[in-house]
This record gives C-alpha cells, structure tokens and sequence, in this order.
C-alpha cells in the first residue's frame, strides 16, 4: 500500500510570506502615532500640573507663534521624503523678511513687496535644485552655501532692524477671528493652515506627491518607472524656498520688522519638527500632518518650560532627547522593514 502524496513543497519552494497591507500601513503611521500621543500626554500632564492649561486660548496661541515654523517644516518634509536636506531655510527667512521690510520702507506698495518676499524664496530653492539635480553636489553642501548665500545678501540690504509698519502687512498678525469659546485665529494662521491642507493633498493625492515617495524610497525604481525625478527633485527645493519666503513674510508680520539675524538655527528647529513627526531622513516615509505634530510638541515644549519656570535653554535639552529617541525609532522600523 503506498503512501498518499504529501500536498507541502519543501521550505525552499515556497512563495514568500506577505506583509500584510494593513501592518505596512500600521509601520508607516507609527511615528505620527508615536507624534499625536506624546502631544496629548503633554496636554494631559501640564492640565493636571498646573491647571487650566489644555484651553482654547493656549492652544489658539500655540498655532500663532509657531505659524512661521509650520510652514517651513511643511517644506522641509517634501526635501526629506526624497532623502535631502535644504540648511538654507533659516537664512532665507531672514533675508526674504528684511529685503521686504526695505522695499516697504523705500515706499514700495504692499501688493508688489508680499509676492517679492515669497518669490526670493523661491529663487534661492530653485538655486539649490539646479546645483543638486544638475551638478550632482550633495544637498547638504548645496543648501549649505545657499545658506551662506541668503545671510550675506540679508546682510548686504541692512545690518539693522528695520521696521514694518505697512498695515497691509501688519493686519496678518495683528487681525483676529474670533471663532467663539476663545478659540482665535489669525491670518498668518490661516495661511499656515492651508499650506498643510494644501501639501497632504499633493503629497496624497497627485502624481507628483508619488514621485516624491518613490525618488526617496528608491531614485534607480523611480527612473525605471519613467517618473520625473529630475523635474521633481528640482520642484521639491522650489517648494521648500517658497515655504521659507513665505515664513519669511510671517516672522516679520510676527515681529514687526525684519533683521537679518533672524532665523539663526531655525533650519535645526524645522528638521527637529519634521523628524518628530516621523519623517525618517533617509526618504521615503513620513507625512505632512505628521510634521504638524511635530511643531506642536516643539511649541508646547516651549510653553512647558515657561510654565515650570527654569531657563529656555531647557527647551533644547528635551527637544533633543526626544529627537534622539525618533532617530533610534525611524532606525528600528526601518531595521524592520528590511527583514
């Protein structure tokens, strides 16, 4: 009698077990997870703290002073999906800010003055594009000397403070809507807002915001997909300029005036914001709202350390174990992935 044939294939033989779609899904949202949880870990820890913490007013405030800074981390997300880098953000703001504030004072009306702030942003990313894309020199050289760039031109308009006073450019700080229950927002608010919303439907939704994620995931795949990654590694530095122009135009309707120290650092806050909120800086992972998240963590850090009452310098000690803990994070998801 023989034996009835066995229906297994040797080890060798069979097909490859298959992640899961929903588990690759689940890996990819971790670290905005990780993001929203720390955030409301805060706003529970501070509201049991120190009381009447977790309000309408602080969080309408929280949005306000870091308008400027969710714009250029929105940026940087599209220059970090890809595996770049763009040091330049910084600098930018603050000579797009005090090349503005100069027109305005030499009596340039505001309708020509705003769209000339955003676009020397633009200039200056299309310039770190074209030196990445076209002479191959390695993004965070590229952005460096744009960096050093953009500072000296913002030293070349002034050395001084010069103030804003033009009301069309005051009215985007100045003007609030009042939505009821102190909930208020401002129109650098609203600008800021917007620049989210509008980037999570291009990176989600279009053709473009794919090839952002294929040339960080992988440039040799994205090619021989017939995908535009010249075209598109050039846009995204164009994007990431114009969001500093425009953070530009809102640091200085935030403070009344532009100088060309402003910004220094501000890059390093932007990147730290952008890696928080689970972008992995090798490319190809991460998300908008993400780096949303990110920001606030940043921001409330900063409230947090006012409420306890010790030095601000303190705000970069926890910003910086935090970044720490997502860069061993992003290390083991993508560790995991590779398996």
């Amino acid at each position: 009698m023989t034996a009835a044939p066995t229906l297994e294939r040797p080890l060798a033989q069979r097909a490859p077990r298959r992640t899961p779609r929903w588990q690759l899904r689940l890996s990819a949202w971790l670290p905005v997870l990780t993001t929203s949880a720390i955030l409301l870990a805060m706003f529970i820890t501070g509201q049991a703290v120190f009381g009447n913490f977790f309000t309408s007013r602080l969080i309408s405030s929280l949005f306000l002073d870091n308008a400027y800074l969710i714009v250029l981390a929105v940026g940087m997300t599209y220059v970090i999906l890809t595996g770049g880098i763009d040091l330049s953000v910084g600098a930018v703001v603050a000579f797009s800010g005090i090349f503005g504030a100069q027109l305005l004072q030499t009596g340039w009306p505001a309708f020509i003055v705003i769209p000339a702030i955003v676009v020397s942003g633009s200039l200056i990313g299309a310039l770190i594009g074209v030196l990445v894309q076209v002479f191959e020199i390695q993004p965070f050289i590229a952005s460096l000397a744009a960096m050093f760039l953009a500072r000296g031109l913002a030293y070349v308009v002034s050395l001084q403070s010069i103030a804003i006073t033009d009301p069309a450019v005051t009215w985007l700080e100045r003007t609030r809507f009042q939505l009821g229950g102190g909930w208020f927002v401002t129109p650098t608010v609203i600008i800021a807002v917007l620049t989210v919303a509008v980037s999570v439907w291009v990176l989600q939704y279009t053709r473009f915001g794919r090839s952002v994620y294929a040339i960080g995931g992988n440039e040799q795949s994205a090619r021989l997909m017939g995908l535009q990654v010249a075209r598109t590694r050039i846009a995204v530095y164009v994007i990431s300029g114009t969001c500093a122009g425009i953070a530009g135009l809102i640091f200085a309707a935030y403070t009344g005036s532009g100088y060309s120290l402003t910004g220094l650092g501000m890059e390093l806050d932007a990147i730290a914001a952008v890696v928080i909120g689970g972008t992995i800086l090798t490319g190809g992972s991460g998300y908008v709202i993400g780096s949303l998240f990110g920001v606030m963590v940043y921001g409330l850090i900063e409230i947090s350390i006012t409420y306890i009452g010790v030095d601000s310098w303190w705000t970069k000690i926890v910003v910086g174990g935090l970044l720490l803990v997502f860069v061993v994070l992003q290390r083991l998801l993508v560790a995991r992935r590779k398996r």
